[in-house]
């Protein structure tokens, strides 16, 4: 019963991750195009340090991963769990 329940966490804490309207904008749109945190900040017209701390979270949650390309980190969804949640909740 114990295993189970840890299932029940690491989902809680993925929607606790995508319950921020700006994190869930941010996935939103990694789902089709990975990009960095210049484009997304000026996407969402948020401080760079605002928009750090959002993909930290979600970074941490297992959501999005960052591949570094040079000087830049380009961020894309990994979690398909959450791309399929993400498609059903926009009925994309």
């Amino acid at each position: 019963m114990k295993e189970d329940f840890k299932k029940y966490e690491e989902k809680a804490e993925k929607l606790k991750a995508l319950s921020h309207p700006h994190r869930l904008c941010i996935v939103r749109g990694l789902i089709d195009n990975s990009c960095n945190v210049t484009k997304i900040q000026e996407c969402l017209n948020l401080p760079q340090s605002t928009i750090s701390q959002h993909l930290a979270k979600l970074k941490s949650a297992g959501i999005i991963e960052g591949q570094r390309n040079g000087l830049e980190i380009c961020y894309s969804v990994v979690d398909e769990e959450i791309t399929e949640m993400i498609k059903q909740l926009f009925k994309e």
